[in-house]
């Protein structure tokens, strides 16, 4: 469907919606809807302006608005912070931008059954905030939970450092109440650890993305929170012998850390630089952040013992223990800053997502330093090492004009897709498709697989209005 095939945000449609919220729920000025029209990705080509911005604060309203849009024909982007790296969120056909910024409770805390009911609004980091006094906390949430909403996690399928040990935002999301693309109110799941009644519409929803309706609630699972954490800092000569000790960690140390993450020498640097930060990376080629907790102290300290001494015996040059808060999180503020560094340095990048099979990442390796040199741009590197989640992130050469950069850069793209692909991986491992990566979805997925997806959408999503555009075309 292209945008001459949609129905028109006319003065007609504005005036219903200001009639479901109230005019001061919809924004009609360019001024107001700006900054709804791009999401986390620089590059402005990613960005669209939307024809009116609305913020519901109930199911209900949502389900109003979504049945005006499939009579008048008009798209739907639902939208949470806009903290993506996909454009999933921008309304590349315009229509109406739908933010869940209003619908921002927590609505219950149920400690017996170790579940928390939330808004799709709520602030991810809003709620481990809120559970601190309870000793639970929800595990599966990613690197920007400062920023990021709840319903933007369970749309996007959401990652983060801690998925070595914890796993993705899927495997703590229970129950749903979701708007379909023609209006109907849907629940599913519930506070139920164990349900195979029927089709697992939950699963189905978690990192649709948007593009299969609009999360209105969310029942998340707890988890008691760890007794004791260390961190430690693993400094080593080169990305190879790096990158080599993540697989034997698990292997060889027979330990399962929280998290294991990667950075390169030049990933450290400029963040150190952005921060103002001083790590002791001047003789290092890349570092290891590996996180440890459990219910022990002693077993914590057993674990974190062998971590250390299994990465010296292979070609650690130092290992540093962080046991403090403090300290611990000097060393987390350089990984969670580094892409903001990033942007600091050089705007023109792509923040790509590749992953592989933990065993193949050093393998790896060599074809993002081999890409790197044949395109003449470099591509620093670094990501969730432990589940095999890495951000290569090619970066505009200085000396190269912005027709060469368009021109190099979806021939490095594609070239690192393919090599992930030969190594059993694929585009995207927590930031989603949207349609930054749509175009490379063939790549790495079958038309039968990609016919299938469109027999859904197609499905449930007759007139294609909700979040049109984004994962691939129908």
């Amino acid at each position: 469907m292209n945008v001459n095939q949609y129905g028109k945000v006319d003065q007609e449609v504005v005036q219903k919606l200001e009639e479901i919220l109230g005019s001061q729920f919809v924004a009609t000025d360019h001024e107001k809807m700006e900054p709804y029209s791009h999401d986390e990705i620089a590059d402005e080509k990613y960005a669209h302006m939307p024809d009116v911005v609305v913020k519901p604060e109930t199911a209900q309203q949502i389900a109003d608005i979504v049945k005006l849009a499939n009579e008048k024909k008009i798209p739907v982007t639902p939208r949470g912070a806009g903290s993506g790296l996909s454009g999933g969120a921008v309304p590349i056909y315009g229509g109406i931008l739908l933010s869940v910024e209003r619908m921002n409770h927590i609505i219950e805390i149920d400690t017996e059954n170790m579940m928390v009911v939330v808004e799709p609004g709520v602030v991810t980091n809003e709620i481990n905030e809120k559970l601190k006094d309870y000793g639970l906390f929800f595990a599966g949430y990613p690197m920007s939970l400062e920023t990021c909403y709840v319903g933007g996690n369970v749309a996007e399928n959401a990652g983060g450092g801690k998925a070595v040990k914890y796993g993705v935002t899927e495997r703590y999301i229970m129950g749903l109440e979701f708007v379909t693309p023609t209006g109907e109110i849907i629940n599913v799941g519930g506070k139920l650890i164990k349900d195979v009644t029927g089709y697992n519409l939950r699963m189905l929803m978690v990192g649709s993305e948007g593009t299969l309706g609009i999360i209105t609630k969310v029942i998340i699972k707890l988890l008691p929170v760890p007794k004791a954490q260390v961190d430690l800092l693993a400094l080593f000569p080169d990305v190879q012998t790096a990158i080599s000790v993540v697989p034997k960690i698990m292997t060889e140390g027979g330990v399962i850390p929280t998290a294991i993450e990667f950075m390169d020498k030049l990933s450290v640097h400029t963040s150190c630089e952005y921060l103002n930060e001083s790590l002791p990376y001047q003789q290092a080629g890349a570092m290891l952040l590996i996180t440890v907790d459990g219910s022990d102290e002693q077993i914590v300290e057993r674990d974190y013992d062998t971590i250390g001494n299994l990465c010296m015996d292979n070609g650690a040059q130092e290992v540093y223990v962080a046991d403090n808060y403090t300290t611990s999180e000097r060393l987390w503020s350089v990984r969670r800053n580094i892409a903001e560094a990033f942007k600091v340095v050089s705007p023109h990048q792509s923040l790509e997502d590749i992953v592989v099979p933990i065993g193949q990442i050093p393998a790896l390796m060599p074809e993002i330093a081999r890409i790197s040199e044949k395109y003449g741009m470099q591509i620093p590197c670094y990501g969730h090492a432990g589940d095999g989640n890495l951000h290569a992130t090619p970066i505009k050469n200085p000396n190269d004009s912005m027709d060469e950069w368009n021109r190099k850069l979806p021939l490095a793209l594609e070239e690192l897709y393919r090599a992930t692909l030969k190594l059993g991986g694929t585009l995207s491992g927590e930031h989603g498709i949207g349609h930054k990566r749509k175009k490379y979805m063939p790549i790495v997925k079958t038309e039968a697989e990609l016919e299938f997806m469109r027999r859904i959408k197609r499905a449930v999503d007759p007139n294609n209005i909700m979040n049109p555009g984004k994962i691939f075309d129908v």
